[in-house]
């Protein structure tokens, strides 16, 4: 007959409690949680289309971003189509893409895992070019960094951060190559 120390005995009985979705992320042992890039780009998703008006001159409009991870540099990316329509356009609106990186940060008080200072790395428009390329470039940049600064990826309930008698608050944010880890304190 095997022998089951006390501590394997009390680590089964505890993943036969806790639901499975919170056995596969949260790891408490090892003072960690781990959400998964397909977790976080359907938590993203929800949240677009966004638009914006800039200087009642334009609208800008993002939609179907794509969540990319940059583990080297610890950033998360955004791509996304964008568009921008201005009565100053000939053609009404121009269509393109935007992809931006942005760093990440804990709001303790809402509990969730906020973009932080995106920044525009490429804005790709169909159909201008020249010195109207340039400044829907720069409108469509601005617009994007501000819509998204401080928009959630995670947002965390009180019992997701709580084990036993103890309330866990997030520490450090590392962006791995398939997922985002918090660490758990």
């Amino acid at each position: 007959m095997p022998h089951f120390s006390r501590r394997h005995l009390c680590l089964a009985a505890l993943g036969a409690a806790l639901p499975w979705r919170a056995r596969a992320a949260f790891d408490f042992w090892a003072s960690e949680y781990t959400a998964t890039r397909a977790e976080l780009q359907a938590m993203i998703a929800k949240q677009f289309p966004i638009s914006q008006r800039y200087a009642e001159i334009a609208l800008v409009a993002l939609t179907d971003p794509q969540l990319g991870l940059n583990a080297a540099a610890n950033r998360a990316a955004i791509t996304a189509r964008v568009s921008i329509a201005s009565s100053l356009l000939r053609a009404g609106r121009v269509d393109g893409t935007i992809a931006l990186s942005s760093a990440l940060r804990y709001d303790a008080a809402a509990r969730a895992l906020r973009l932080e200072q995106p920044k525009a790395e490429r804005l790709e428009l169909q159909g201008v070019s020249g010195g109207d390329a340039e400044l829907l470039q720069q409108i469509g940049g601005l617009v994007a960094q501000e819509v998204l600064q401080g928009r959630v990826l995670r947002t965390f309930t009180v019992e997701e951060l709580s084990f036993g008698s103890k309330t866990y608050e997030i520490g450090a944010i590392t962006v791995l190559a398939d997922g985002i880890k918090v660490e758990l304190k």
